[in-house]
């Protein structure tokens, strides 16, 4: 297999570190990330690509496009951030750095290790005179926004043939879980407010229907699909006042199970589960539908290949520092994590893979989203510690490390690979649009997103 084109990446080596440290020092979360789209759109313009923004009438989605023809090979690329999260980089024990939010899931990492496999997959095609197209797309909003969703059920992803992604991680190789599919849902119950010792009849508490509700949805738990998870906050109690009836209270729910079709039906009962507490408590309930995601659809022929291009990358170069630094985490915070391993305490080793039955992930992502619409892999690089737990400080303060940025030119290459592999091979990409086509079934993609429901950033429906 030559490689040679992989070259492009080290020659990017400086722009790229400087792109990772830019997407972490301007954290910004789902659909707010406008410095960020900005700067991934000057790079791919200085790069050579054609850049179209504004995708799916998102503001910070767009695209970097080269080449022409067939076949069509997109890479997906983060770049948002969690909030809560503002950390100090470099440091083994929690230090804020004053910033409201963090890149606590390594998406400065995740665009710009897409950026560096789309340029490599860029001067694959101009060395080789080989026809094909590869896109960069820049999609914002997947913590908490399921931006490719959106941008899916809008057929931003319609004319790829194939789609490649990656994660950082704490360990390195193939990506073969499925993710949970989600919904994300905002009730809201409006009561009458009376003074609660003189007057408490003629209250109506939107706040007991809140509580009532959480009660239900509980019982439920036990009558559900084993895998499912059902998340709740309370983002408006009704007040500070406990002499009051509290007269409006909202509640923001995140369903989860394997399957979308599991998820529908449990949303359809827990909107039962609401009504009802409005019927017991008197009060008006309304719903606001957020947002939604797919399970992840695998796909062997394309993980299969995967793993013999990551098979033939050089190992990255993990020195004693990186160490030294993972080893001191480790004690100190993430010893009583499971798989925590301060004497192995990165592992950036190459895990072997082998396709079987399928296992599923506890998280979601809505780079399922595409997989139902293409045929998608992912690769999986161990930027952090063993044992780090996600959306975590721990996840921010080594995002601008070396090891990050090692192991991210890795997945980088691992992608870039994977897309000439695809592009080089018919058969390989026939494969794998036939096992898709088996996978996904005769009705192919429904979104899980109603129509005429847009994307939001969350401070636009929760109350400060």
């Amino acid at each position: 297999m030559d490689l040679q084109f992989l070259s492009a990446i080290d020659e990017k080596d400086a722009m790229l570190k400087e792109t990772e440290d830019f997407l972490w020092e301007h954290p910004e979360t789902a659909f707010t990330e406008f410095e960020s789209a900005k700067y991934l759109c000057d790079v791919l313009r200085s790069e050579g690509f054609a850049v179209e923004e504004n995708l799916a009438n998102i503001k910070t989605a767009f695209s970097g496009r080269f080449g022409h023809g067939k076949p069509v090979i997109g890479i997906l690329g983060e770049f948002d951030a969690l909030s809560g999260l503002g950390q100090v980089a470099g440091v083994t024990d929690p230090v804020p750095n004053g910033q409201s939010c963090g890149q606590g899931c390594g998406h400065n990492l995740l665009g710009t290790g897409s950026l560096g496999a789309a340029i490599a997959v860029k001067r694959y095609l101009e060395t080789s005179g080989h026809e094909g197209t590869v896109i960069y797309y820049g999609c914002p909003g997947e913590e908490g926004g399921s931006g490719k969703a959106f941008m899916a059920r809008d057929g931003v992803f319609d004319e790829l043939d194939a789609a490649v992604s990656w994660h950082p991680d704490d360990q390195t190789g193939v990506r073969c879980k499925t993710s949970l599919a989600n919904v994300q849902i905002l009730y809201k119950f409006d009561g009458k407010a009376s003074h609660a010792g003189a007057k408490p009849h003629l209250g109506r508490s939107a706040l007991d229907a809140v509580e009532l509700m959480n009660v239900g949805v509980n019982f439920l738990r036990e009558h559900v699909v084993q895998e499912a998870r059902m998340h709740y906050a309370i983002t408006d109690a009704g007040g500070y006042s406990p002499n009051v009836v509290q007269p409006h209270a909202e509640v923001l729910y995140l369903l989860r199970a394997p399957e979308n079709s599991q998820v529908k039906e449990i949303y359809e009962r827990v909107n039962l589960i609401a009504e009802g507490a409005a019927l017991m408590t008197q009060t008006k309930m309304s719903y606001d539908f957020i947002k939604g995601c797919s399970n992840t659809v695998l796909n062997d022929a394309m993980q299969d290949r995967l793993y013999e291009v990551m098979k033939e990358l050089p190992t990255p170069d993990v020195t004693e520092e990186d160490i030294a630094f993972a080893r001191e985490l480790t004690e100190k915070h993430l010893i009583n994590f499971p798989n925590a391993d301060p004497e192995h305490p990165i592992h950036y080793e190459l895990i072997e893979y082998h396709h079987g039955d399928i296992q599923y992930e506890h998280g979601s992502t809505d780079v399922g989203d595409v997989s139902w619409v293409c045929p998608t892999a992912q690769v999986r690089s161990a930027t952090i510690a063993r044992a780090t737990p996600g959306h975590s400080w721990q996840v921010v303060t080594q995002g601008k490390l070396p090891l990050a940025h090692k192991m991210t030119m890795y997945a980088a290459k691992a992608m870039a690979g994977l897309a000439v592999e695809l592009m080089k091979d018919e058969k390989l990409l026939a494969d794998a649009k036939e096992e898709f086509k088996k996978r996904v079934g005769p009705d192919g993609y429904q979104c899980p997103i109603p129509a005429g429901i847009q994307p939001r950033a969350m401070t636009s429906f929760i109350k400060k």
